[in-house]
């Protein structure tokens, strides 16, 4: 025997657990599993007895006797030909939220970035990799969300976010209800000229349901709802810039200015600073996703935030769902207050 081999400690195993308890390996098994067969004296003699030896279960190897892997599988979809870098902040938010939440019910996630189409891969479950998967990410990447649909199809405990199909199981913040709270927020600064801009049309299915929020909380303010503006653009700042652009040149009167996200309300700060339009006191601007970036904008963005905690319980909850018990959700969302919009009118 090597010198090293003397002093390596011996690994402590369920045997030594079951000599120092007094009874059987298969009891300790069943006790730390948690068998209701085994009576509470037996369990906590065997508790109490892996306690003082050091020995702890392997979760993972026990899982994986039962059938269950106990890890989560994260598919974050990118623009193909773009790396991880220039995914949108709010999906790396909910990406750490959806790993909070995997680790809270004791599994560990496995984190997957995903944009060619020879690279996508999401049958985790089928192969004993994950017990059930979460996909977030762009909705412009049309190859690797119809591949994922078709995975949906085939496989149980698959959640999306940020789908831009309705017919799979989804959780997607309560948009109608920001539309709402943006509306209303504008309103009380005194702004009655309100505009949305975000493209309806467009995959991202919850800027439409922001639209419908939008226009259901003007027209309970007895004020008139216009047409969503869409502009062009290589991305969403680009996006928003245009649209101020778009706006000023065409002689549109507006007050406050409600964005289908916040990358977009940031490139219309910087084009309304460069046209010496003045936010808050011309017009309020209010975006939507909570970026944290909107708290070093000029002025600081005011958001409506999903709640990020809540999202990623409810993509793991469903995923890990029976199929009968996988409903569509809705995440709970609120208002940021930061400087972009005038404080009310009293």
């Amino acid at each position: 025997m090597s010198s090293s081999d003397k002093q390596r400690p011996r690994r402590v195993t369920s045997i030594d657990v079951a000599e120092r308890a007094g009874v059987s390996q298969s009891t300790v098994s069943r006790a730390l599993a948690g068998s209701e067969t085994i009576t509470p004296a037996t369990r906590r003699r065997v508790e109490l007895a892996a306690e003082e030896l050091g020995y702890h279960v392997n979760m993972r190897a026990a899982g994986l006797r039962r059938g269950e892997t106990g890890t989560i599988a994260i598919v974050v979809i990118g623009r193909e030909g773009q790396g991880p870098a220039a995914i949108n902040p709010f999906y790396y938010s909910l990406l750490g939220s959806t790993c909070a939440a995997a680790a809270e019910r004791g599994y560990e996630a496995l984190v997957s970035f995903q944009a060619k189409p020879e690279e996508l891969f999401g049958h985790y479950v089928a192969r004993r990799q994950a017990d059930g998967v979460v996909v977030i990410g762009t909705a412009t990447n049309h190859a690797a969300w119809d591949y994922f649909r078709k995975c949906a199809e085939d496989t149980d405990g698959i959640a999306f976010w940020g789908s831009p199909f309705d017919d799979s199981v989804w959780v997607r913040s309560d948009n109608r209800d920001g539309g709402r709270i943006a509306v209303e927020r504008l309103v009380t600064s005194g702004a009655r000229k309100i505009v949305f801009v975000g493209d309806t049309a467009s995959s991202q299915r919850q800027f439409r349901e922001r639209y419908d929020g939008y226009r259901s909380a003007m027209e309970a303010a007895g004020l008139a709802p216009v047409d969503a503006v869409v502009s062009e653009g290589s991305d969403r700042v680009s996006q928003g810039r245009n649209a101020v652009a778009q706006l000023v040149e065409s002689g549109a009167g507006f007050d406050g200015l409600f964005f289908a996200c916040d990358a977009m309300a940031l490139g219309a700060l910087e084009e309304l600073a460069a046209r010496a339009i003045d936010v808050p006191n011309d017009v309020g601007v209010i975006g939507f996703d909570g970026l944290g970036s909107g708290e070093f904008s000029s002025p600081p963005l005011t958001t409506v935030e999903p709640d990020f905690a809540q999202a990623g319980m409810l993509l793991v909850d469903t995923a890990l769902a029976s199929q009968d018990e996988r409903p569509e959700r809705r995440v709970a969302v609120h208002l940021v207050e930061r400087a972009s919009v005038r404080r009310p009118i009293e």
